[in-house]
């Protein structure tokens, strides 16, 4: 019996540094396997063009050179700049908002109830309703563009910090209750950690969706910005530097969602682990 216990812990004393040690490697790992697809997507473009051999497609070393000379003449920095400001405030506005107007729902049924028409309703309108109305209401000008994309982001981070607000877990609250904590305390010491995986996935979902909505924003009714460019290139058939504006304005949002957005989840969640 005893040998048989022993054979047991043979096979599994050394699966605990096994495991330590995959999860150390973890974003390591996937750090490769996203530089690996990113190349594999380079290698199948430059088949497609050579297969193709069309104006429509050019090569990745055109739009590289692309970029190079839009960076070199600070054309492409200067409307990246203005596009990623836009980005960045309606992003603030959009998460404080819908945070704190999903927590109350959440929290309290009769204001869920008195909302949900509304809530139904801004998941249903069209962005381009939006932003033309905005335009129309408040100008062709930076305040209409930033407040039609929040309002069209406000609707999906409510519904998803709601439903964090639904899953608080009630024996939590009442042990800080019994422990005569203060609110704020409670609020940010017992409440708030439950909430960090929905707002960070609210964040995530919300950059991807708030950066393309700028850039109709700015297609529509700004004089700057990528969005602009873009719309200018297509004027012109510039499909060099429509795929070159895209691409860097992409890898931006990509090194900011895994430079940025990533580590502060993990670090966010570490307590649960």
């Amino acid at each position: 019996m005893k040998a048989g216990l022993d054979d047991v812990a043979a096979w599994h004393s050394p699966a605990v540094p096994v495991r330590r040690a995959m999860k150390r490697r973890g974003p390591r790992g996937e750090g490769l396997l996203r530089a690996a697809s990113l190349l594999a997507f380079l290698a199948l473009w430059q088949l497609a063009a050579w297969f193709f051999a069309s104006p429509t497609l050019p090569p990745p070393a055109t739009v590289f050179a692309r970029i190079a000379a839009e960076t070199a003449s600070l054309a492409l920095p200067t409307h990246l700049a203005i596009t990623l400001a836009r980005v960045a405030v309606a992003f603030l506005l959009a998460l404080a908002i819908g945070a704190a107007i999903g927590i109350a729902m959440g929290r309290w049924r009769r204001l869920d109830a008195l909302l949900d028409g509304w809530l139904v309703l801004g998941l249903n309108i069209p962005a381009l309703v939006t932003i033309i109305l905005c335009y129309v209401w408040f100008g062709l000008n930076d305040t209409a563009a930033i407040v039609a994309v929040a309002l069209n982001k406000i609707p999906t981070v409510v519904v998803t910090v709601r439903e964090g607000a639904r899953a608080v877990d009630a024996r939590l609250m009442q042990v800080a209750h019994a422990y005569r904590l203060p609110r704020l305390r409670t609020f940010t010491h017992v409440y708030l950690p439950q909430l960090v995986p929905y707002l960070m996935a609210s964040a995530r979902a919300g950059l991807s969706l708030i950066w393309k909505i700028v850039l109709v924003v700015e297609l529509l009714g700004r004089s700057n910005g990528v969005g602009f460019q873009l719309n200018m290139f297509f004027q012109l058939f510039d499909i060099a530097g429509i795929l070159a504006y895209t691409l860097v304005f992409a890898a931006v949002v990509l090194v900011v969602e895994a430079a940025g957005l990533r580590p502060l989840e993990r670090r966010l969640t570490r307590w649960r682990t």
